[in-house]
This record gives C-alpha cells, sequence and structure tokens, in this order.
C-alpha cells in the first residue's frame, strides 16, 4: 500500500491545511482525502505543486509499505526458499 505522509511534512514545515491547500491551489477537500490517505490518485502537477511548497521530495510524503497479506506471502516464500 502506498501511504500519504502530507500530515507528517505540513508538521515538519508547521504549515496548516488551510494555508497548504491555498498556496498549491487545491481545495481542501480534496487536499483532506489526500492527506488521510483516501486518495486513489494523485497527479503529478499536483505532487509537483506540494513538494515545492513544503521543499521537499516526492519520497517524503509518498512511502510504500507492503500490505500485512504481501508480507506473509514473502514470509511463506522465504522460509520455502530456505
Amino acid at each position: 500500500m502506498i501511504v500519504v505522509n502530507v500530515d507528517v511534512m505540513m508538521a515538519k514545515r508547521k504549515m496548516t491545511l488551510t494555508e497548504l491547500s491555498e498556496r498549491v491551489g487545491i481545495t481542501m477537500a480534496n487536499l483532506s482525502i489526500l492527506k488521510t490517505g483516501k486518495a486513489k490518485a494523485i497527479r503529478f502537477s499536483t505532487l509537483e505543486s506540494i513538494c515545492q511548497v513544503l521543499h521537499c521530495q516526492p519520497g517524503d510524503i509518498l512511502e510504500y509499505r507492503p500490505d500485512e497479506e504481501e508480507s506473509d506471502e514473502e514470509l511463506k516464500k522465504i522460509h520455502v526458499a530456505v
């Protein structure tokens, strides 16, 4: 799963949701969806604007974490291979 860490970067930059929304040019509703991890996609142009405003890299905002099922399957593969 992809985890969105916009809230972490906002806290580091001491920026409110309202301020980021205004500076990026995205509605607070859409930013909130992104922030809570409910978004299914993000435009590169939006990601670029967020990175520009927060002075960060896309990897600071987006993080990959294996799903629990995926982790279990990977562990099974490792145990079978050993």
